[in-house]
């Protein structure tokens, strides 16, 4: 199989789709790889280094999309990558296409087959190639929160640690999944008074154990969220249901009982994000006040932190590359069934159920299309 690298051109997105090391692994098991000149630069690897792994570099993004039969992404194409998609090629990437339906128009109507990340489960139920990313927002977040509460920067002014007789900031986090647990364990670290909502009450009691009751936890609802934002510093956004809009748990109207230059952080935002008042946002200018709080919505936090992100990132994604390299994506799915849960779009069709509904467009399943 022939794979293809480009540069990715989301505003400040400084991740590559895999380190020279994959590149050499499929290499060795004679597989052809191109990669965009300069693709890795961002994360720290030079052309050179793909090089000596047996990559070929390339000048351009189209030569690289003209002549592969897969391509490698960490997100989403964007507008001026459009017209580089064509029938019979595989796009392996983040898609989130539940709140971007002009992407998913693209996708389906240049018959590319959409395989995304964030919607391969594995046999114990958990989002492998989610993960590391999630892992790296949810501690992102609350680096990002620390600034924004700075009163240079419109927050409230308050330190999260606090100091021996001031009180620290109040963090709350919905969600318990892996954002929410690592940005509890970040805010723990900083001495922040945490406190963690899911409606998942065996997840809550995981977590009063593995903290060692050094968080709260509490049961997520309409009340008690807005109970929580009125005297909360910071909040994180932490809400995922897979391959489908992210619910809207907190509306305009918390905001108004809030504390004037309190900082959310939506990390749902790739979902459509679970704050009313969300909108997605960039490094280049991330954030923006609603109420007097301030939101920090960038769709690519990892993109920041591209050196450890994309290590992580393919650590996850290396295996199934070289499974589908080596078997097609259909043998790929032969020998593990779950893949399938990540092919959103194929031959024209929406082949994710929670991508169709929330666009309110016709589901196929991908095995009914082969």
């Amino acid at each position: 199989m022939i794979i293809g690298l480009p540069k990715e051109l989301k505003d400040n997105e400084y991740r590559v789709g895999m380190v020279p090391s994959g590149v050499h692994a499929l290499v060795a098991d004679g597989h052809s790889v191109f990669v965009e000149e300069e693709a890795g630069q961002g994360s720290g690897f030079t052309d050179q280094e793909y090089v000596e792994a047996g990559g070929t570099v390339l000048k351009s993004a189209d030569e690289v999309y003209g002549r592969s039969d897969m391509v490698v992404k960490v997100k989403e194409p964007i507008e001026p990558e459009y017209p580089r998609l064509r029938e019979g090629l595989i796009v392996f990437s983040y898609l989130h296409l539940a709140p971007l339906p002009v992407l998913t128009k693209a996708l389906a109507d240049s018959k590319v087959t959409g395989v995304a990340y964030e919607t391969i489960s594995d046999r114990h139920g958990n989002l492998p190639l989610l993960t590391p990313m999630s892992e790296v927002a949810g501690r992102m977040s609350i680096q990002v929160g620390s600034y924004y509460l700075s009163k240079p920067r419109g927050g409230r002014g308050v330190l999260v640690g606090g100091v021996p007789g001031v009180w620290p900031a109040r963090v709350a986090v919905i969600g318990g999944g892996t954002v929410g647990v690592n940005a509890a364990k970040m805010a723990m670290g900083l001495n922040a008074d945490v406190t963690v909502l899911d409606v998942d009450m065996e997840k809550l009691r995981y977590l009063d154990d593995v903290f060692l009751g050094r968080i709260k936890t509490v049961y997520s609802n309409h009340y008690n969220i807005a109970q929580l934002l009125a005297s909360a510093d910071l909040v994180i956004g932490a809400v995922l249901i897979v391959g489908a809009n992210a619910p809207k748990l907190v509306t305009r109207g918390m905001l108004v009982d809030m504390n004037p230059g309190a900082v959310v952080v939506d990390v749902a935002v790739d979902q459509g994000g679970c704050f009313e008042t969300t909108r997605p946002t960039t490094h280049s200018d991330p954030v923006y006040k609603v109420e007097e709080v301030v939101h920090y919505c960038v769709t690519n936090m990892p993109g920041a932190m591209p050196r450890t992100s994309t290590f992580a990132l393919t650590n996850a994604t290396q295996p199934y590359i070289n499974r589908i390299a080596a078997m097609g994506l259909e043998g790929a799915i032969e020998n593990d069934p779950l893949l399938e849960g990540g092919v959103n779009t194929y031959k024209g069709h929406i082949t994710c159920r929670p991508v169709a509904d929330a666009q309110n467009r016709p589901y196929q399943s991908y095995s009914s299309l082969k």
